[in-house]
Formats: structure tokens, C-alpha cells, sequence
């Protein structure tokens, strides 16, 4: 390969070469992504306008909520467009833009997962203490600290990943995707951003690990409640962050599971669809489905909707 040392644009792989089926594509992802959106902003509505909602739990749900459209938003736009205009090409700061918000966004999207598993077992574990432990404080506190480590890891990785010099601009991926720009580079710099990886991959696994061991201790104690009803009632709250949580896991295991090859199969590409796309489009649907609070918070919302206009009628 050679060595190019000014790139200025990378070129993206492409789903398919017939222009019928790039259509599909197109209407395929436009409609996970239409889900994903409506789904999110129904939640960020809800929690918002219904001062019930107003609690740590639902906090923490709001903005995971605004972190699964900053997720998806990352990546399928630029794949919708791809589709639609048959241009697979993304310029070098746009390809610098996505790798960043979306390692911004997913770094950020795990931070709130691991408060979120500390808020379920203070609220279980040690009920009487809770308000005084989950103050709003001490939440806004929780994510800013989130938001600037994410800020952070950020920032360095996209220094790091694009510090390289490249030998070639195809990126065998859909987005810009770490692992496939580092196959590029043509010196070993890319070996520092390998150990970044490395490091990243470990704090990843520290918080899966509290995670576990934080909702060891919380089946301990819902087990320990007498009554069936209180049992099913702490688990119901826990129940939609651990479906979530497991969700990301799997999907980024099989997404890492083997290692990158030079070029990229239908299989690879199904894993990275999976889990860029369908966690942040499911969330939603996770919370809601299960949540007694979000459910009415949305009818009442609807409801709302659906006495203004029928006012407005009657005053016609």
C-alpha cells in the first residue's frame, strides 16, 4: 500500500452495489432509526412534563434516553445517506466527528448503566438511607463526573486513532470504526492507541464486574423479603436496567468476540448492526414495557394531546 500521508477522505463499505437494493437499505434503517428517536423522546418527554417521574431512577433513565439518540444519531444519518446517494465516501473530519461522539456517547452510555446499577442497590439494599445518599446533588453530580470521564476517554482515543498515518482509506466498515482505521495505519504509532484499547477494554470490564457484584448483593436481599409481592415489586424495577445491560454485553462480545480480519463479512457486519443500531432502538420499549410509571406517563401524555384537540373542536 501506499503511504498516504494527507488523507482527506475515507471510503465506507457499502451494503450493496445494486441500487435497488441500497433503497431497502435505505427504508430498512430509516425505520430502526424513526423507532429509536420516537421511542427516546417519548421517554425524555414523559420523565420531563410528569413531576412523578421526578426521582434518581427516572433521572438516570432520562438520560440514558438523550445518550441512546446521541448514539444512533452518530452513525446511521451518515449510512441512510450513504444508501440514498450511493457515495460511500466520508471526509476526514466527518470521519474524526463520528468516531468521537460515538465513543462519547457509548463510553457515557456505560458510565450511567453503572450509577444506574448503585442507584437500584441503594434503593434496595439500604432504602432508608436512599434519599439521603441519592440526593439531586449527588445524581447531577454522578453523571457530570460521567460526562467529563467520557469527555476524556473520548478525546483521546479520536487524537490517538487519527495521530496514525494512513496507508489506505477504505475502511472495510459501514462508520468509522476504531478497529478497521487502525488496520490502515502503515507505522507503529498505532501501537499506542492499541494500548489505550487494552486499557479501555479493562475499565469496561471493571464496570460490568460492579455491575455483577452489585446486583449479587441485590438479589440477596430481595430474596430475603417475606412477602411474594414486595419481591416482585424490587425486581421489577431492576429487572428493565438488567435486560438493558445484558443487551450491550452480547452485543459487543459478539461484535469483538474475534478478531478483525482485513476484510468484512455479511456476519461481521450483521454483529456491528446489532449492536450500534438495536440497543439504543430497544431501550425505549425495554423501560416502557415493564414500567407501570412510564406506561400511564405516557397515556397521560397522549391523553393530553387528545383533549386539545377535542377542545379545539368543541370551540369550533
Amino acid at each position: 500500500m501506499s503511504n498516504l500521508t494527507s488523507v482527506s477522505t475515507f471510503l465506507l463499505l457499502q451494503f450493496s452495489d445494486v441500487r435497488e437494493l441500497q433503497f431497502i437499505h435505505f427504508l430498512v434503517f430509516l425505520t430502526m432509526y424513526l423507532m429509536a428517536v420516537t421511542g427516546n423522546l417519548l421517554i425524555i418527554i414523559a420523565v420531563a412534563l410528569d413531576h412523578r417521574l421526578h426521582t434518581p431512577m427516572y433521572f438516570f433513565l432520562f438520560n440514558l434516553a438523550m445518550i441512546d439518540l446521541g448514539t444512533i444519531s452518530a452513525i446511521v444519518p451518515k449510512t441512510m445517506a450513504m444508501s440514498l446517494m450511493n457515495d460511500v465516501s466520508i471526509s476526514y473530519s466527518g470521519c474524526v466527528a463520528q468516531v468521537f461522539f460515538y465513543l462519547f456517547f457509548g463510553s457515557l452510555d456505560l458510565a450511567v448503566l453503572t450509577v444506574m446499577a448503585y442507584d437500584r442497590y441503594v434503593a434496595i439494599c439500604n432504602p432508608l438511607q436512599y434519599e439521603r445518599i441519592m440526593h439531586k446533588g449527588a445524581c447531577l453530580q454522578m453523571v457530570a463526573i460521567g460526562c467529563m470521564a467520557s469527555l476524556l476517554y473520548a478525546t483521546v482515543h479520536s487524537g490517538g486513532t487519527f495521530a496514525i498515518t494512513f496507508c489506505s482509506n477504505i475502511v472495510n466498515q459501514f462508520f468509522c470504526d476504531i478497529p478497521r482505521l487502525l488496520k490502515l495505519s502503515c507505522s507503529r504509532i498505532y501501537l499506542v492507541e492499541v494500548g489505550f484499547l487494552v486499557i479501555s477494554f479493562g475499565m469496561a470490564v471493571g464496570c460490568f464486574i460492579f455491575i455483577t457484584v452489585t446486583y449479587s448483593h441485590v438479589f440477596a436481599t430481595v430474596f430475603r423479603i417475606p412477602s411474594v409481592h414486595g419481591q416482585k415489586k424490587a425486581l421489577s424495577t431492576c429487572l428493565p436496567h438488567l435486560t438493558v445491560v445484558s443487551l450491550l454485553i452480547f452485543s459487543c462480545l459478539f461484535a469483538y468476540a474475534k478478531p478483525p480480519t482485513g476484510t468484512s463479512s455479511h456476519l461481521d457486519i450483521a454483529f456491528s448492526v446489532v449492536y450500534t443500531i438495536i440497543p439504543p432502538m430497544v431501550n425505549p420499549f425495554i423501560y416502557s414495557m415493564r414500567n407501570k410509571e412510564i406506561k400511564s406517563a405516557l397515556w397521560k401524555l397522549f391523553n393530553i394531546k387528545n383533549f386539545t384537540k377535542n377542545s379545539v373542536v368543541c370551540k369550533d
